[in-house]
């Protein structure tokens, strides 16, 4: 990935009648539209997301299409540890939903190729915001062979350090700014029987985060870049098997405790462990306020704090890259039977309601419209500082296994788990990357 500055210095100067439909689970019956065509007045079309906190924005959003329009949006969700998986099952079926929520790059890609999507080339001649209201380095992230396939939704999603304020000043912390200072950190932490940083390993994702970091921290973003291009020897260099030594170093020193697989962040699990005190720090995406604020908000409030990734003495990476989710997006299948609806229900994704009610949840639109409603959202503080971190990031490198084709995700989720268990050594881990399908 190149550079992923996705608020620009130039940008600067995740129900029939009305109603909304939540479907938890896999109680999508009748995806895929009723009868009827656009023209006609009757009909649905579903609307599948990921199921999380975020999903009270969503509502709102269907709400609002669903007064105006006579064909009505559905809201389907399937809960987040399972959603890749169901989507996959679903996609090729009858019940497959009319528009979907995924991550562009990798995770359309295999749709594309089979015939499953929608280019959104004339919804974009008809309505030109469609693009031009988004900013451009995030709505190209969701391009396949040039050709549009997804519009944003939610918003930009970098991966920060999060930490609880109260159990670092507790333990006279400060957030680390080197290597060196969060092993020390989990050191002190570790004396005062507090799991230094908690880990939703069961969900093996989470911890996908981490290998993230401290290659790019280690090898900048270059090493990530050639794997992906297919050059499997950047996973056997010297700076992949520093890396690796130094994530053994963190897991060696018992940072993560010694149940973390049997913890989940899609369960809420990792987060109530820092929320309650008995974890230091979580490194988690952006939407980490929104999991806190909805589960636990007096900790998000007063106490939940955040940093930027520590940088590695000697490391080629910038400290400013940042990596994650550049955006979260809406894909349409071909063959849903309401394509001018849909569009409309599109639009309202650059709606100045849409942008103030994820900047109420804590998380960062990528309209650009976005800047002049910051001091409205849920912590201005929080909003500003994931702003500027964006916006000057020298890259921002799409999450592994949404840079990757789907068909790859199992395996290196696989892989990662295993060498933070020890089950793999730094030569079985390269191994299984170097197996990985490329892009």
């Amino acid at each position: 990935m190149k550079k992923r500055a996705l608020l620009s210095r130039a940008a600067t100067a995740r129900a029939l009648a009305g109603g909304v439909a939540l479907v938890l689970g896999m109680s999508l019956a009748a995806c895929g539209g009723s009868s009827g065509g656009d023209s006609g007045g009757a009909g649905s079309f579903h609307v599948l997301v990921y199921g999380d906190a975020t999903n009270k924005v969503e509502k709102q959003i269907v709400a609002t299409f669903n007064k105006t329009s006579k064909v009505k949006a559905v809201l389907d969700t399937i809960p987040g540890a399972d959603y890749q998986q169901k989507l996959q099952t679903l996609i090729s079926t009858k019940q497959a939903p009319d528009v979907f929520f995924n991550w562009g790059g990798g995770s359309i890609a295999p749709f594309v190729k089979k015939g499953l999507l929608l280019p959104l080339d004339e919804m974009i001649a008809k309505d030109p915001g469609l693009k031009n209201n988004f900013l451009t380095s995030v709505f190209d992230s969701a391009k396949v062979d040039g050709k549009p396939y997804g519009v944003p939704m939610r918003g930009t999603q970098p991966v920060l350090l999060f930490n609880n304020k109260k159990v670092l000043a507790d333990a006279g912390l400060t957030e680390p700014k080197t290597w060196d200072d969060l092993l020390n950190a989990v050191k002190v932490l570790k004396s005062k029987h507090i799991t230094p940083i908690a880990l939703g390993g069961g969900d093996q994702w989470p911890t996908l985060m981490w290998y993230e970091y401290v290659y790019d921290r280690v090898a900048g973003p270059g090493l990530f870049e050639k794997a992906l291009a297919g050059d499997k020897s950047a996973w056997a260099s010297a700076d992949s098997k520093k890396a690796l030594s130094m994530l053994k170093e963190l897991v060696d020193a018992g940072a993560f405790g010694t149940n973390y697989d049997s913890v989940k962040f899609t369960d809420n699990g990792s987060a109530a462990l820092v929320a309650t005190g008995k974890a230091g720090f979580e490194l988690m995406g952006s939407w980490y306020y929104s999991t806190q604020q909805d589960a636990n908000a007096d900790f998000a409030k007063n106490d939940l704090g955040f940093s930027t990734f520590p940088t590695v003495t000697g490391g080629v990476g910038d400290p400013t890259d940042v990596v994650g989710n550049t955006n979260n997006f809406y894909s349409v299948l071909k063959k849903t039977k309401y394509p001018d609806a849909i569009a409309e229900f599109l639009k309202l994704q650059y709606s100045d309601e849409f942008v103030q009610a994820q900047l109420g949840i804590g998380n960062l639109p990528t309209t650009r419209n976005t800047e002049k409603f910051l001091d409205t959202s849920a912590d201005p503080a929080y909003s500003k500082y994931q702003y500027n971190l964006v916006k000057d990031a020298k890259s921002f490198q799409l999450s592994w296994d949404q840079a990757y084709p789907q068909s790859a995700s199992t395996a290196m989720h696989t892989a990662v788990q295993q060498f933070f268990d020890g089950k793999l050594d730094a030569d079985g881990f390269i191994k299984a990357m170097q197996a990985l399908p490329s892009s």
